[in-house]
Order: structure tokens, then C-alpha cells, then sequence
């Protein structure tokens, strides 16, 4: 077997190949917009209807900079995922990018990164999202769901006991959305966009509102909280995750070339936003100190709304959109989640089972309904809280690697062809990294200690089996290391 050393530097050949090998083929169906809509049903409804009452207690009126600071880092990243994906325009994102420019030792953490990313935010999305349908429940029929049954065992951060067994909607949301999935990524594509407008009504409804009863007065002593800025930034950070699900569809989506720059770029403009927009709108309503009460941590928004207005249906509206708002997230990210372990599969590191593609869905079933389980039995029995930090931890590192990859690849491969380059190059990249190392200092400890602690037990699965299955270990054509994009369908 060839030295450990010397196979975690080789790297993955830049090769793409016509057509698909039997049994793994990817159904190419997705338009800009359909992309487009997936970044925003990936990302709004994640961060404003949930991390608000984190985010505030820590910096105050001056969160306001926390998510410019989580969007500037996001803009650059988006800058560099665009060249990225135009130039390798295939499935895996962050974790293909790094496979070829940084080689197999790399991509092992970079998988590890964005497949903890993926699972936790989906499981975190799932447990808000019960918060949300069970509020909607009091306001339609006047009876929720008992905490037994919509919150787990397992206490908060807080250490208060919830007085429950298992959140049972978050685990029936997860499987509404494995079986969406199932059934394809057009189909699926198709209801997130619906989903992604209706979302965008009821919060530009909630801004109107919001601002409607501003409080000047809640913005007083702006930076009084300032050395929480940054820690905020890091909690906020997970909400732009939907960069990076753009990236993953890269196989099914037609001209992906410039389709997916497009889609990065117009994304991130919508996303940012809005999230600034609702931040401002909801402190303009409620006073910092609000948002550190319970009231604030489940449906926080909506309880805003009634607070407002003084007439419970708006709320009604709001915990309505926001159903099928954080609906569209848990869908998108769950389907990023299967992509990123599709990619892996294909290159040996976990069983190729999990390449399986289903011939009547064109979909990897297989695949699919492992990761729903086992992120379904997160969602019902953890808390959010100790969830949040963990995925900025994946998005940040995998924003970090992408940038770095693209650095290389300039300086390696020069000759790679290029539709869309970062513009104000190297200053872009080198700004991603600062910016991404920046926001991962202020994670809390125990943060680094469990994602630390994960990463250890994936480079111990890679020593024991990846690295005797990994593709690269034994092909015998650059066709088995190849990935398909159909350059013929790229006019």
C-alpha cells in the first residue's frame, strides 16, 4: 500500500467525462432560477426565524453589523465558489473542490466539515420549524401539541428540563422531506420555489409591520454589546449555508457553468437583504432584553407580530409562513446533505452504496433514506442549542477550503478552463480566509471540542476503510476518476 504521507497529498485528476456509468446517473433538470431559489429556500427562514434570539442577547442593536460581518464573509465566499463550480462543475462542492486542488488527506476533513454541516443544520431547522407548527396549531384550532411529544428529553444549554420525550414534528418533517426528495430534485426544486415566494411575502409583511412600530430608542447604546459582535456573527454564520447547496446541485443542473454563478450571486443579494431588513424590523418592535426571553426562542417572530398589531391573526400569518418557510430549508439542506455523500460514495470513502441511483427516480434512494433516519433521530431527541454553532463551525471551514482551492488551482492548473473568475484577485480569497478564521475564533470551546472531536472519528473511519477503498487506490483508466457534467448539454 503506497505510504499514509504520501496518500493523503495525491490529488484528484481534473477529468470529466461524457456520459454517466451505469447506475449513477443524475437526472440534468434544473434551471437558474429553480438553482437560484434553492440557495434562498436554503438560507432565509434558517437565520431570521430562529437565530434572532440567540444572536441579540449577544451584541444588541449592534447584530445589525454581526450579519453584514456573516454577509461580507459570505459575499467573498460566494466570489469564489463561483469560479470554483464553473470551472469543476460537478457534485460534492467543497468537498470535490478540495479533492482535486488539495488533495485526498484534505478532502477526508472538508467531507467530515460538510457532512456534519449538513446533518446538524438540518436536524436544528427541524426542531425551530416544531416551535413554528405548534404555535400555528394554538392560533387555528386552539390546542398544541403537549410538550411530551414536541420537545426532546435531553435539557437545554440552560439546564432547565423541557418535559419531554421526543419533538415529534421535527421528525415528521424530516420524512415529508425524504420523500419529496425521492421522488426527484425537479419535482422537489419545483415546491421549494413556490415555498421560497410565499416566504418572501410574509417577510416583507413582517418588515412593514415591524417598522410600522419603531423604537428608537431600542437602538440606544449600539456597541454597548459590542464585544459580542463577533460571537454573533459566528451563531448567525450557519444561515448562509444555502451558498454552498447551490453548489451540490451542480450534476443536475443544466449549463451549470453559468448557471451556478448566476444563481450564487443573485441568491446571496436576496439573503442578505432580507435578513438585514427583518433584524432591523424586529428590533425597531422589541427591545433587546426581549429577545433573551422564552418568548423569543420559539416563534419569536410571530410573538413579535402579535405584539405589534395587538390581533393574533397576523401571528397566524407569520407562524403560517413560517411553516412553509423553514420547510423549503430543511428540504434544500437535507438534499445537500445526500449530494455531498453521493460524491463521496463515488470516490470510495464510504460504500458505494450509497451511489446507488434508483432507475425510476433517477434519484439515490438508498442514500437518501439512511441520512433522513439518522438526521431525523438528531431532530427528535436533541435541543437546538447544541446544534447552531456546530454547523457555522462545517460552513466556515468549507468556506475557508474553497477559497484556498481556488488559489491553488490558479497557480496548478492555469490553463483550466475559467467562465466566471473572482474578480480582484488574490485579495478576494486571501479576505474569505481572514474573514472565515476570524468568525471560527469566536466559537464557544465546547464548539471546537465536539467538531474537533468528530473529525477525529472520520479520519479514523477513512485509516480503517477509505483508504483501502478510495477509488484512486486502484483504477485503471481516468474514466473511473472521472465525473460527468455532459459537456455536450454545456451550450
Amino acid at each position: 500500500m503506497m505510504p499514509l504521507g504520501q496518500q493523503l497529498a495525491r490529488r484528484k485528476p481534473i477529468v470529466f467525462q461524457r456520459q454517466h456509468r451505469e447506475g449513477e446517473e443524475l437526472a440534468r433538470n434544473l434551471g437558474t432560477f429553480q438553482l437560484m431559489m434553492f440557495g434562498v429556500g436554503a438560507t432565509i427562514g434558517t437565520g431570521i426565524f430562529f437565530v434572532l434570539s440567540e444572536a441579540i442577547p449577544l451584541a444588541g442593536p449592534a447584530v445589525i453589523i454581526s450579519f453584514l460581518l456573516a454577509a461580507l464573509a459570505a459575499g467573498l465566499s460566494a466570489l469564489c465558489y463561483a469560479e470554483m463550480a464553473s470551472a469543476i462543475p460537478v457534485s460534492g462542492s467543497s468537498y470535490s473542490f478540495s479533492y482535486h486542488a488539495l488533495g485526498e488527506g484534505a478532502a477526508v476533513l472538508v467531507g467530515g466539515c460538510v457532512l456534519l454541516e449538513y446533518g446538524v443544520a438540518v436536524s436544528a431547522v427541524a426542531v425551530g420549524w416544531s416551535g413554528y407548527f405548534n404555535e400555528l396549531l394554538g392560533h387555528l384550532f386552539g390546542w398544541q401539541l403537549p410538550p411530551e411529544l414536541s420537545h426532546s428529553f435531553v435539557p437545554g444549554d440552560d439546564g432547565v428540563a423541557t418535559g419531554g420525550i421526543v419533538n415529534l414534528p421535527a421528525i415528521v418533517l424530516v420524512i415529508m422531506c425524504m420523500l419529496l426528495l425521492i421522488r426527484g430534485a425537479s419535482e422537489s426544486a419545483t415546491i421549494n420555489a413556490i415555498m421560497v415566494l410565499i416566504k418572501l411575502g410574509v417577510l416583507t409583511m413582517f418588515i412593514v409591520i415591524g417598522f410600522s412600530a419603531f423604537q428608537a430608542d431600542h437602538f440606544d447604546n449600539f456597541f454597548g454589546q459590542a464585544a459580542g459582535i463577533s460571537g454573533a456573527a459566528g451563531v448567525i454564520f450557519f444561515s448562509f449555508i444555502g451558498l454552498d447547496a447551490v453548489a451540490t446541485a451542480s450534476e443536475e443542473v443544466k449549463n451549470p457553468q453559468k448557471a451556478i454563478p448566476r444563481a450564487l450571486l443573485g441568491a446571496l443579494a436576496i439573503v442578505t437583504g432580507f435578513y438585514v431588513l427583518v433584524c432591523i424590523a424586529g428590533l425597531a418592535a422589541q427591545p433587546v432584553a426581549w429577545f433573551g426571553t422564552p418568548e423569543a426562542g420559539e416563534a419569536g417572530l410571530a410573538k413579535i407580530m402579535e405584539l405589534v398589531t395587538g390581533m393574533p391573526i397576523w401571528a397566524t400569518i407569520l407562524s403560517a409562513g413560517a411553516v412553509i418557510s423553514v420547510f423549503s430549508v430543511t428540504l434544500v439542506t437535507l438534499y445537500g446533505q445526500t449530494r455531498i455523500l453521493f460524491s463521496i460514495s463515488r470516490d470510495g470513502m464510504v460504500s458505494k452504496k450509497f451511489l446507488q441511483v434508483s432507475p425510476k427516480y433517477g434519484t439515490p434512494v438508498f442514500n437518501t433514506v439512511v441520512v433522513s433516519i439518522l438526521v431525523a433521530l438528531v431532530a427528535g431527541f436533541v435541543p437546538s442549542d447544541y446544534l447552531w454553532d456546530s454547523v457555522s463551525f462545517g460552513t466556515l471551514v468549507a468556506f475557508s477550503v474553497v477559497a484556498l482551492s481556488l488559489m491553488v488551482l490558479r497557480r496548478r492548473n492555469p490553463e483550466l478552463e475559467r467562465p466566471f473568475k473572482v474578480p480582484f484577485y488574490p485579495v478576494v480569497p486571501i479576505l474569505t480566509i481572514v474573514v472565515c478564521v476570524y468568525v471560527l475564533t469566536s466559537l464557544r470551546p465546547i464548539t471546537w471540542v465536539i467538531c474537533v472531536s468528530w473529525l477525529a472519528l472520520v479520519f479514523v473511519f477513512y485509516l480503517l476503510y477509505g483508504r483501502r477503498h478510495a477509488t484512486l487506490s486502484h483504477y485503471v483508466s481516468e474514466e473511473e476518476i472521472s465525473e460527468p457534467i455532459h459537456p455536450e448539454d454545456e451550450r
